[in-house]
């Protein structure tokens, strides 16, 4: 009975990280040729259809974009976003830093906590009085990470009663990745050590030449196949076949891919809005078939495709993607969302999502930064077509 009782703690355990995870970091703007820090996070969670909205600022606090669950019809949670003070703010789910007996159904509040950090905060350091401030039990067990106006950034690993503060300008080598365990947390236990290896290894060469932009991270990191435990990329060179999805950055509950570049640090408090610098870079749906949207803090600065205005508060995007990752999943019974259509992500006639997105992607990349100020007033910046 013991045994049969491991077991089934073990699924569960398995099936909530399954539920609930994501592949996440902060890069030192001087690893970006910009010159501007970037947070980013690729989103695993169940609730797999997604939405941005802004939020205009009101006497509780700052304005600010944000990633939201299309069921979230009140905009009550916040899972990455940045305000017009230019902090910014994403979450992984941790798994081995609770350390006390809060029932399930008191936790996970990490989106209302950083929906008020987006209201409250203007830099790193408000967002650690906060969490000092907060009423204990928190209700979280996560990484929150953090970037502000003035360059700075930081993990928080954080728990019910207490925290610790990973500074971006501690990490040697410019970065600091998370996945779904803390690494102050108990040793050997959590998720996500074969992905955030993953995402290490696409990353260093990089960040050896200071050449880690949004785009690495869109559109290298989140449709990339590199498994670590196997030191290579399981979908390189093949154009047919299917694979196991297991461990890989993207997964069948991805959702959505940000990346929120900041602005080029100014040594102290910005004057002005600062969060006018920010791009928020937004993919949403599965990210191997996600188009990209830059996103720009103000109530025009959200492509309508990217809203939910759909029924039941879908957004277009990641509609669209997700019928995408319908074809890369064909098989829709017993455990089809294990197996992967290669050909349906790169294929001999070169009209595989992975051959065709990403390029056009790039473009958009191109086309915003060359002159942003005229973007959305394009009728032709959307990036694909719903043709494969």
């Amino acid at each position: 009975m013991k045994k049969q009782l491991a077991i089934t703690v073990c699924f569960l355990v398995a099936a909530i990280a399954t539920a609930s995870a994501c592949t996440s970091a902060i890069i030192s703007g001087r690893l970006n040729p910009s010159g501007r820090p970037l947070l980013w996070k690729h989103r695993d969670t169940s609730a797999i259809d997604n939405k941005v909205e802004y939020v205009a600022p009101d006497a509780s606090g700052f304005g600010y974009i944000g990633l939201f669950n299309a069921s979230d019809r009140n905009l009550r949670e916040c899972w990455t976003g940045f305000n017009s003070e230019g902090f910014a703010i994403m979450n992984t789910a941790s798994y081995n830093i609770k350390d006390d007996k809060v029932p399930q159904k008191d936790m996970d509040k990490e989106g209302l906590v950083m929906t008020l950090a987006l209201r409250k905060c203007r830099t790193v350091n408000d967002f650690d009085s906060l969490l000092r401030k907060l009423p204990r039990p928190m209700g979280v067990e996560a990484n929150f990470g953090v970037i502000d106006a003035t360059g700075a950034g930081a993990f928080f690993e954080t728990n019910n009663d207490s925290f610790v503060r990973i500074n971006l300008d501690d990490a040697p080598d410019g970065m600091l990745v998370r996945t779904n365990y803390s690494h102050t947390g108990r040793p050997g236990e959590g998720f996500g050590f074969v992905r955030e290896a993953n995402a290490l290894h696409l990353l260093k060469p990089a960040a050896a030449s200071r050449s880690v932009t949004p785009e690495l991270l869109t559109e290298t990191l989140s449709r990339s196949f590199y498994h670590d435990m196997f030191g290579k990329d399981m979908a390189e060179g093949l154009e047919a076949g299917w694979i196991i999805d297991q461990d890989f950055i993207p997964r069948f509950k991805s959702c959505a891919t940000i990346v929120i570049e900041g602005t080029v640090p100014s040594g102290g408090s910005k004057e002005g809005v600062p969060g006018e610098d920010y791009v928020m870079w937004t993919g949403l749906g599965y990210p191997p078939c996600a188009d990209i949207y830059p996103v720009t803090y103000g109530p025009e600065g959200v492509h309508p495709d990217l809203r939910g205005l759909q029924p039941d508060g879908h957004s277009k995007a990641s509609d669209i993607s997700k019928k995408r990752r319908d074809e890369v999943f064909p098989r829709h019974f017993d455990n089809g969302d294990k197996y992967i259509d290669l050909s349906r992500l790169r294929n001999k006639e070169g009209t595989g999502y992975l051959q065709t997105i990403p390029r056009q992607n790039l473009e958009v990349y191109k086309k915003f930064k060359n002159n942003h100020s005229s973007y959305f007033s394009s009728n032709d910046n959307v990036t694909v077509s719903n043709k494969r």
